[in-house]
């Protein structure tokens, strides 16, 4: 599985030119998302006009299908104030828009977990759209219409401290939680070391064999039947031959 720092890396060059109140929520949307077990992808970002101008002739002017009905300008992309996404998959370098996936296993889509947050974090969603549904798209507006953005407004001060409260308490969460997750980590790490020493003191992958001081002891097992064969051993068969013999099990000497 990617860490939460491989996870953002995929998308640093994506936030880079949206707003910063939107980049920042867009952050904490990868790492909320990540700490659910839902890992995406921003998949874009700023658009200028002319990038937007050719998406709308997609379908139009030129091949392909439609994928959007706003032309540039008249798309929130294009001032920085709106991300799209996709689940990033467990390889790491693949990415899917199928909304009915539960990849985490909780029997909650996982696109359903990210708009969830999304919308926690003060974002509107393109699947809430009454026409033309745009189901990756989350934007941030700040009470703006793309007008008053054209005209060359710019959210207010106002507007941008209640967003980042919201942004910020959420943030606060998502750093315990990853907290924990790194303490169990830990504990984890620990179990597995603790447990490759047991496996190596007692031998269980069976591979060393028993050293001249169980000679006696498997000479004395053999004798009386307990075993039939002095073939090789692993450390744990050996410490159980060795400790009934102690016991006086086998009968000590007879060869």
């Amino acid at each position: 599985m990617l860490t939460l720092d491989q996870v953002r890396s995929k998308s640093t060059t994506r936030l880079i030119g949206l707003h910063p109140v939107v980049m920042a929520a867009a952050t904490v949307l990868i790492e909320r998302c990540y700490a659910r077990g839902v890992p995406i992808l921003i998949t874009q970002e700023l658009r200028t006009i002319a990038e937007q101008d050719a998406l709308y002739a997609q379908g139009r002017t030129k091949p392909g299908s439609i994928v959007t009905n706003a032309k540039g300008g008249y798309s929130y992309h294009n001032f920085g104030l709106a991300v799209d996404f996709a689940l990033l998959l467990p390889n790491g370098s693949s990415v899917s828009w199928d909304m009915n996936q539960d990849y985490n296993g909780n029997n909650i889509k996982d696109w359903i977990e990210v708009v969830e947050e999304a919308k926690k974090l003060g974002f509107e969603w393109g699947g809430d759209w009454t026409t033309f549904k745009d189901y990756p798209h989350f934007q941030m507006v700040f009470g703006l219409t793309l007008t008053q953005l054209r005209a060359g407004s710019k959210p207010s001060e106002t507007a941008m401290v209640k967003a980042s409260a919201i942004i910020d308490r959420l943030k606060g969460e998502v750093d315990e939680d990853m907290s924990r997750i790194e303490e169990l980590e830990a504990i984890v790490v620990k179990q597995d070391e603790r447990l490759a020493t047991i496996e190596k003191r007692l031998n269980i992958s069976g591979k060393e064999t028993y050293a001249i001081n169980y000679t006696e002891a498997i000479t004395a097992a053999k004798a009386v039947g307990a075993i039939t064969t002095s073939a090789e051993k692993s450390k744990l068969e050996l410490n159980v031959i060795q400790l009934l013999y102690n016991m006086g099990l086998f009968a000590k000497g007879d060869k």
